[in-house]
């Protein structure tokens, strides 16, 4: 066997072990209405939004993800080379969106990030070449008052500092001009790892706002102290999970990482349910199950089809 794929063997199946042991008898997976589902669409279209090129975002002309939430009132837009997503007020959700992407940032290796433009996620599985993996804790000036315990990868801290003030205070100033509490944050892949990280930052910087998060196609972010902190913390959080992508599954739960409670694992198309637990549902059809190890998993999944929605730079139209 190959040594590159001898390691991504070892690597694969450490990353589906988990220190956790299942309760099968207590939990139980829910299957998703068709109602439920068709409600994710909004969401969706902004994450697929936000892969647009920024000039035709601004005056939102960015085509069908753009039409289907056309009442956006734009307020702040940046990417790539900006580090700043989409932040802007949505009249019909009455509420703030904050949307990231993912082709800011690429993987140089496993989840070690640099800039680059116009990367396709599907580049990621020929990243994962080079474990350079580190849990650190976030900053106290950012997340104030947050345990010491609580750690999350080093990459996703850092992009998310960038532009952690600026993009707070648009959400300040938007909530305070539309009279609103609400926010959503929204990202798919790396850009989804922001969005989880954006649900804490919004907690404890304005703890009087009700946040939600939808992610899609999101790696594990941060460690047991993460997961249980976003499952303690009154967010509306669910990630969203596409038949055999493999990304979620990384970085390996042995190194430390675990998902929150929230997952919605996609079967098929009309088909998706509900995962119970952090990251450790036993069911065959939620993701640890379907997807055990990165070889089983089929990477076009990661780019959808979102109940018929694609999300990536090449399907903005």
């Amino acid at each position: 066997m190959h040594p590159l794929s001898l390691f991504f063997a070892v690597l694969s199946a450490l990353s589906s072990t988990s220190g956790t042991p299942f309760d099968l008898n207590s939990r139980a997976v829910t299957q998703i209405s068709a109602s439920e589902l068709a409600g994710f669409a909004p969401y969706t279209q902004f994450a697929r939004a936000a892969y647009c090129p920024t000039d035709v975002l601004k005056d939102w002309t960015c085509g069908e993800a753009c039409e289907a939430n056309s009442d956006f009132e734009v307020s702040l837009v940046g990417g790539d080379g900006d580090d700043i997503q989409i932040c802007k007020y949505s009249p019909s959700l009455g509420a703030v969106i904050v949307a990231h992407e993912a082709s800011a940032i690429l993987m140089s290796d496993i989840f070690k990030l640099r800039h680059i433009q116009g990367t396709d996620p599907t580049q990621f599985v020929s990243d994962l070449t080079d474990i350079d993996i580190s849990l650190a804790k976030p900053s106290t000036a950012l997340f104030p008052g947050i345990s010491s315990s609580v750690e999350v990868h080093s990459g996703f801290l850092n992009e998310h500092a960038l532009t952690a003030n600026v993009i707070l205070a648009k959400v300040k100033s938007i909530m305070s001009s539309k009279v609103t509490n609400n926010i959503v944050a929204i990202g798919h892949s790396l850009g989804g790892a922001l969005a989880e990280i954006d649900t804490i930052f919004f907690r404890f910087n304005i703890p009087s706002a009700s946040i939600s998060a939808m992610t899609y196609g999101t790696p594990r972010v941060g460690n047991h102290a993460w997961a249980a902190l976003v499952d303690a913390s009154d967010v509306n959080f669910k990630r969203i999970d596409n038949e055999r992508d493999p990304i979620p599954i990384v970085p390996g739960r042995f190194l430390g990482f675990e998902h929150p409670i929230g997952e919605i694992h996609i079967i098929s198309a009309g088909n998706a349910i509900s995962c119970p637990g952090d990251d450790d549902a036993s069911d065959a059809d939620c993701q640890i199950g379907s997807v055990p190890t990165i070889f089983t998993g089929n990477i076009l999944n990661h780019l959808g089809p979102y109940e018929g929605i694609y999300i990536g730079t090449i399907f903005c139209t």
